[in-house]
């Protein structure tokens, strides 16, 4: 199993970016992604996941209105659009999938808000 973040860099406070994870190694369409992320200093936090249906679920308060994420089966890639970004959105961002009992995690990509 493997997933690959893609699409970060550095915006100004307003802008928007669209992160990609592409993931392989077994049945995608099956699996709930999540998006974490993780700001320096701090704990890696839940941004959201979107089901194997399709479904967003457990947006971060402070996301909600403002990021969506969504899913392509075919692509095998799920997407976290984020508009209207914040300084303290900037974190590394990684996307995760349990299967089979254990947590795989991508390398993560880093996204840079400037005030």
């Amino acid at each position: 199993v493997q997933l690959q973040a893609s699409g970060g860099g550095s915006v100004q406070a307003g802008g928007s970016l669209r992160l990609s994870c592409r993931v392989s190694g077994f049945n995608f369409r099956l699996n709930s992604i999540y998006w974490y992320r993780q700001a320096p200093g701090k704990e890696r936090e839940l941004v959201v996941r979107i089901t194997s249906a399709g479904s967003p679920m457990d947006y971060k308060d402070s996301v909600k209105g403002r990021f969506t994420v969504a899913r392509d089966n075919v692509k095998n890639t799920v997407y976290l659009q984020m508009s209207s970004l914040r300084p303290e959105d900037t974190a590394v961002y990684y996307c995760n999938t349990p299967y089979r009992g254990l947590n795989y995690w991508g390398p993560g990509t880093l996204v840079t808000v400037s005030s």
